[in-house]
C-alpha cells in the first residue's frame, strides 16, 4: 500500500484505539489535548514518511510518536501536576514515569469505556451518535455531515456542546458499576444500532462511508459482546441482526451502482459466513427472560436470509411484526409488516392495512402501495408511484421508483 493509501486507512483504523486510551488517560475534561496529540501524530507521519520512506512498521510508529508527545504535555503541562501525578505520588517522594499504555487489551478496555462514557444519559441521542463517529470510528465533521445529510457547522457545534456536556457532568471514562451498565447499555445499543442503520439505509450517496458506518457498529457492537460485563442477550441479537444485514451488502447494490430490491437479490452474493455468525449470536441472545426490539429484529432478518419464497417463511416474518409493532410502535416497522402480510395473506387485505397508516409524505409508504395496487388497479398504481417519485430524496430510491413506473407503462 502507498503512503497516499496507507496514511488515510491508518487514521481510520488507529486513530480511535489511540484517541480513546489518552482519552482515557487525561480525562475527558482533557479531551481536545488527546485529540491534538493524535492529530499532530498523524500530521508527522505525513511530512516525514514523505520525505524518508515508509517506517518498517507504521503503526508501531504511530504508537511510538503518540507515546512520547503525550509524555510531552504529561511532563510541561498541568495536566500533569493538577491531576496525574498526585495520583501517583500518593507513596513515591519522585516524580515518577509515566507508562501509557497502548497493549490490545487496554485499547479494547479504553474503547469500550469511552463507549459508555460517550453514551452518557446527559447528552442526546444524535450527540451520542455523533461522538461515537468522532471520537470512536475516526470520522471528521465533514464525513459525519455527509452520513447524516446535514451541514458541517451543525455537526461541528453539535460536537463541541456534547463534550462541554460530558465534561460539565464531569463524566469519567470507565465502565460503571454492573446497574449502571443495565442502565445505561441500553443507550448504547440504541446509538449502535442507529449508527448501523445509517449506514445500511442511508440517504447520503457517498456508498462508501455506508458500508463503513457498518462495519463501525459492529466492531464495537463486538466490544460488547466479547466483555463478560457488557454482554447481555440484547447485545447478542443486536450483532446478530447487524450480521443478517451485512450478509447480503454485496447483493443489494449491482455493478452500476443501483440499489437491487431484495426479491431480485442474487442469493449466491449472499455471505454465507456472516450468516452462519448471525445465527450463533442470534443463540447467544437466547437466554434471560426478557424479549427486546432487537431480538425480533434479528428473526426478520434470519427469515429474510432464507430465499426461498415460502409460506412458513412469509407467516413467520408477519408474525414476528406483529410482536414487534406491540413491543415498540413505529411507522416503518408497520409498513414492513403490511409487504409482509401481502405475501401470506394476499394483497387485498394488505392494501386495506397499508391505507390505515396514512404516511402521506413517506415516498416508502406510496411505492409499497404502488406495487401492492399493480394488477389490481394500474392507475391507483401509477398515482401513487407518481407521488413517491415526487417524495423520494436520493438517486438510488428515484432509480426504483421509475423501474416501477416503466414496467406499469410497458403493462398497459
Amino acid at each position: 500500500m502507498q503512503e497516499q493509501e496507507l496514511i488515510p486507512h491508518l487514521f481510520r483504523t488507529e486513530y480511535r484505539k489511540i484517541i480513546s486510551v489518552l482519552c482515557k488517560l487525561f480525562g475527558i475534561e482533557h479531551i481536545e489535548i488527546a485529540e491534538d496529540i493524535v492529530s499532530n501524530t498523524f500530521l508527522l507521519a505525513a511530512e516525514t514518511w514523505g520525505l524518508k520512506g515508509l517506517p518498517q512498521n507504521p503503526t508501531a510508529w504511530l504508537y511510538t510518536v503518540s507515546k512520547n508527545k503525550a509524555k510531552d504535555v504529561l511532563k510541561h503541562n498541568a495536566v500533569f501536576t493538577q491531576k496525574i501525578v498526585p495520583e501517583l505520588t500518593r507513596t513515591e517522594t519522585t516524580t515518577p514515569e509515566v507508562e501509557i499504555d497502548l497493549s490490545s487489551k487496554n485499547i479494547n478496555d479504553s474503547q469500550l469505556q469511552m463507549m459508555f462514557a460517550i453514551c452518557h444519559p446527559c447528552i442526546s441521542k444524535e450527540a451520542q451518535v455523533g461522538l461515537s463517529l468522532n471520537i470512536l470510528c475516526g470520522f471528521g465533521s465533514d464525513e459525519i455531515a455527509d452520513a447524516f445529510i446535514s451541514n458541517r457547522e451543525t455537526i461541528y457545534k453539535r460536537l463541541i456542546r456534547a463534550k462541554e456536556k460530558l465534561k460539565t457532568e464531569k463524566v469519567r471514562i470507565e465502565l460503571p458499576d454492573s446497574d449502571e451498565i443495565n442502565n445505561r447499555l441500553e443507550a448504547v445499543l440504541t446509538t449502535l444500532y442507529l449508527l448501523f442503520s445509517e449506514g445500511y439505509y442511508s440517504t447520503s450517496q457517498n456508498t462508501l462511508l455506508r458500508k463503513d458506518l457498518c462495519i463501525e457498529a459492529m466492531r464495537l457492537n463486538l466490544l460488547l459482546v466479547e466483555n463478560e460485563q457488557t454482554s447481555s442477550p440484547a447485545a447478542n441479537a443486536l450483532l446478530s441482526l447487524m450480521c443478517f444485514h451485512s450478509s447480503r451488502f454485496d447483493a443489494r447494490i449491482n455493478k452500476n451502482g443501483d440499489l437491487v430490491l431484495y426479491e431480485d437479490q442474487d442469493e449466491n452474493l449472499w455471505n454465507k459466513e456472516l450468516i452462519k455468525k448471525g445465527e450463533d449470536y442470534l443463540n447467544c441472545a437466547s437466554s434471560g427472560t426478557k424479549l427486546s426490539k432487537y431480538h425480533l429484529e434479528a428473526a426478520i432478518a434470519f427469515w429474510h436470509t432464507q430465499k426461498e419464497d415460502s409460506a412458513e417463511k412469509w407467516e413467520s416474518i408477519l408474525q414476528l411484526y406483529n410482536r414487534l409493532l406491540q413491543l415498540e410502535y413505529s411507522p416503518i416497522a408497520a409498513l414492513n409488516r403490511t409487504y409482509a402480510l401481502s405475501k401470506a395473506n394476499g394483497k387485498e387485505e394488505a392494501i386495506l392495512e397499508a391505507e390505515k397508516l396514512q404516511l402521506n409524505d413517506n415516498h416508502l409508504y406510496h411505492s409499497l402501495l404502488g406495487n401492492l395496487y399493480k394488477d389490481f388497479d394500474n392507475k391507483k398504481a401509477m398515482d401513487h408511484l407518481k407521488v413517491a417519485l415526487t417524495l423520494a430524496k436520493t438517486n438510488q430510491d428515484k432509480q426504483i421508483i421509475n423501474r416501477s413506473i416503466e414496467q406499469l407503462i410497458n403493462q398497459s
